[in-house]
């Protein structure tokens, strides 16, 4: 799915995501829409949806540095490769050693920090961000234009201070706050409408692909050494994890010990946890089914249809034949699933297409 910010295109050559299934459903159920709001452009769509990745992405970023850091803090020389496995966690690992080459605290901020010529660094996914809610200024509030633009003027200001990249925790905790912020504005601001859903959307797909990625990148190379395992490295590495979700003290309610395959359940298939992988897909499913009207349990579509394979998968899944049979592995196809939902969003919602006049007729 690209994720280019839209605009560029001529708006009439957008595809119109017609929701007729909604317009037969009881008047009761449904908050009330003007006619305007029974469709949308495939470019709003498009740009609602990716603004809410772009700021959940800078959000978890400055969560998997925060955490390293401290991580680091914590276990100095005994915890290992801890920036290299970092840039791993991207999935851009030639792209950070042709430009970089070696993995150092200060290389590996700067790149998921601050670099504008990386596209996934906390930078360009701001700018990213304050782009697409440009080209929908009528979309969403106006509370939410001028927090997310303060938000980009923030980490501007923030690149020019030497101070920032010696000692970032304070700039990483603000990241995280100016993210929660954005996001309860959204959720106080806007309508329940179909943009509305579109951000949930691209939000919570994006927060179960990190979720993942941090989760596969901990099991297979943050511990290297069988000698670690069950160690006090061990266990501060496995608190990591959840604490880079902020699931620490959820997590802890639910048990007692910090085990490897307890983390690995709470992250992956717990249902009440909002940074779990298996919520996040379930909340997601919700949103599309909003969108569409389509029943729950049916598909109307291809992306509707894929949420609901990767829910059931998960609702039915083990923890202990996952981590036997290979964690590494089923994560591994969890993200094929989740870009392949990706580019079933693309194609069902914003793909262009011409709209032909015995479809506007039905509408």
């Amino acid at each position: 799915m690209t994720t280019a910010v839209p605009g560029s295109v001529p708006e009439t050559q957008f595809r119109t995501v017609v929701l007729t299934a909604k317009l037969s459903a009881p008047q009761s159920n449904l908050c009330h829409e003007s006619d305007e709001t029974k469709f949308m452009l495939s470019r709003v769509a498009e740009a609602v949806y990716w603004m809410s990745r772009y700021v959940e992405r800078a959000e978890n970023l400055a969560r998997f540095v925060d955490v390293t850091l401290n991580l680091q803090f914590e276990c100095g020389s005994d915890a290992g490769d801890l920036w290299p496995s970092l840039v791993n966690v991207t999935g851009d690992r030639e792209w950070f050693a042709d430009r970089y080459g070696l993995a150092t605290p200060d290389s590996v901020i700067n790149f998921l920090a601050f670099d504008a010529e990386y596209p996934h660094s906390i930078h360009s996914c701001l700018v990213a961000a304050r782009e697409n809610a440009r080209s929908i200024r009528e979309t969403i509030s106006s509370e939410m234009w001028e927090q997310l633009n303060q938000f980009y003027q923030n980490v501007r200001i923030a690149e020019l201070e030497p101070n920032v990249r010696q000692a970032p925790q304070d700039f990483l905790q603000e990241i995280k706050m100016q993210s929660h912020l954005f996001k309860g504005l959204a959720d106080s601001t806007m309508s329940r409408g179909d943009a509305w859903n579109f951000a949930r959307l691209g939000r919570l797909l994006e927060r179960a692909d990190k979720t993942s990625r941090i989760l596969d990148v901990k099991y297979y190379i943050l511990l290297p050494k069988l000698h670690d395992v069950d160690s006090t490295i061990d266990d501060l590495q496995w608190q990591s994890v959840l604490r880079s979700v902020s699931g620490f003290e959820m997590y802890r309610q639910q048990h007692h010990g910090i085990t490897p395959h307890k983390v690995v359940e709470f992250l992956l298939l717990d249902r009440c946890f909002p940074r779990a992988i298996h919520y996040s897909v379930l909340e997601a499913e919700q949103a599309i089914h909003a969108i569409t009207g389509t029943p729950a349990d049916t598909f109307g579509n291809p992306a509707e249809m894929k949420l609901g394979q990767l829910r059931s998968e998960l609702a039915y899944a083990n923890v202990a034949e996952i981590i036997s049979t290979g964690l590494h592995e089923y994560i591994d196809h969890l993200q094929t699933h989740l870009n392949q939902i990706d580019n079933a969003i693309y194609e069902t919602f914003i793909a262009m297409r011409p709209l032909h006049a015995t479809e506007l007729l039905q509408v």
